[in-house]
């Protein structure tokens, strides 16, 4: 059974964060907001939450998670951050930029790019997802909200709980946040490269 929980978009009840953070605790899915679009998050050690939106999203096995994070500092935990790549982070965190990053080992397998060993990074610029992460004291998996034959991201409540009723366990109301996906940067190589334009721009990379 699906449900629906009103949070403050600029001042989250604690109570309800808690509610939330103890639905992704016990393996849940859950839609909830963030800087730039609504995005689906689970528990990053929850293998059942992958395969659901892989089949939710019907994308392939090789489908990109993000991990988003609370902060430049524990990024460095999940992923490989060399001194110009630490610039450009702390330039645009938090913010809605995903960043594409070498993976560490304590980033599972599945959750990495099966050919480059990578994973997407970013840190949200929204009250609701940064107090879900201080509560749950860590990362949380995440895939942008955006179904088979859609070109983007859903925004409205109640197309969200038609649509995915009974598929998700909660789904975090905190009225609209944009449509705009999160700008895509890949900082593997030598310098960074532009995957996707989005929310975020890409005048600060070329």
């Amino acid at each position: 059974m699906t449900e629906i929980l009103d949070i403050h978009p600029v001042n989250p009840e604690l109570r309800k964060i808690s509610q939330a953070a103890a639905v992704i605790r016990r393996g849940g899915l859950v839609v909830y907001p963030t800087d730039s679009c609504y995005a689906f998050g689970f528990h990053m050690g929850d293998k059942a939450a992958t395969r659901e939106i892989q089949r939710i999203r019907q994308t392939p096995k090789a489908h990109n998670f993000t991990l988003v994070c609370r902060d430049l500092a524990e990024i460095a935990t999940y992923a490989r951050v060399e001194n110009w790549c630490y610039r450009a982070l702390k330039a645009h965190t938090p913010g809605p930029y995903t960043f594409i990053l070498t993976a560490t080992r304590t980033v599972p397998r599945r959750l990495q790019n099966p050919k480059r060993k990578t994973v997407g990074i970013r840190v949200p610029d929204h009250p609701v997802p940064q107090a879900l992460l201080a509560e749950l004291n860590e990362p949380l998996m995440s895939s942008s909200l955006k179904l088979p034959g859609e070109e983007l991201p859903m925004t409205d409540i109640d197309e969200m709980f038609a649509r995915l009723q009974g598929e998700v366990d909660l789904i975090i109301d905190s009225g609209s946040c944009g449509i705009v996906p999160t700008t895509v940067v890949d900082l593997t190589g030598e310098f960074p490269v532009v995957v996707r334009e989005g929310k975020g721009g890409h005048q600060d990379f070329v």
